[in-house]
C-alpha cells in the first residue's frame, strides 16, 4: 500500500490504490473552481504546516484515514465576494468531487482565508504586468 493511501480490495482483479497526492489534486481543481476564488496558496502558512511535518502543496492539506479524509484549503478570494458564500461553495464542491471520484468519505473540508485579491492586481494579472504584490497575511 502507498505511504498513507488508500486501499480499495479487488479479489479477482488485484487491487486499486489511490495516493494521497491525487486527492490533493482532486481538491486542488475542485476549489480553483468555484467563482470568487482568485487561486489557493500554500505561503506561510504552508510552510509552517511542512515545518511541522505533515505535508502540504498547492494550498491544499489532506489527512487520510481508512476511508475518510479531511481536507484543509488556503485560499485567495477575489475583492467583493461574499467570504463566506464563497468559502461554503468550496466546502460544496471539494467534498462533492473527491467523494464521487474517489469513494473516500470527506469528513470535513475547512477552509482558510489567506489573502483577498484586489481589483488592482487582479488587472495587472491580466494585462500582464502582474508584480506579486508583498503583503502582510
Amino acid at each position: 500500500m502507498l505511504d498513507n493511501g488508500i486501499e480499495f480490495s479487488q479479489l479477482e482483479l488485484g487491487k486499486i490504490e489511490i495516493a494521497p497526492e491525487v486527492i490533493e489534486v482532486i481538491a486542488h481543481m475542485a476549489g480553483s473552481e468555484v467563482p470568487g476564488v482568485a487561486g489557493l496558496s500554500s505561503g506561510v502558512v504552508g510552510d509552517f504546516v511542512e515545518r511541522l511535518g505533515r505535508k502540504s502543496s498547492r494550498g491544499v492539506r489532506v489527512d487520510i484515514k481508512e476511508r475518510e479524509a479531511t481536507i484543509d484549503l488556503y485560499i485567495i478570494v477575489e475583492f467583493g465576494q461574499q467570504i463566506p458564500d464563497v468559502a461554503y461553495k468550496v466546502q460544496e464542491n471539494v467534498r462533492e468531487s473527491i467523494q464521487n471520484m474517489t469513494g473516500l468519505v470527506v469528513t470535513q473540508v475547512n477552509v482558510h482565508i489567506v489573502d483577498v485579491l484586489l481589483k488592482q492586481e487582479k488587472e495587472k494579472k491580466v494585462s500582464g504586468n502582474y508584480e506579486e504584490v508583498h503583503r502582510v497575511r
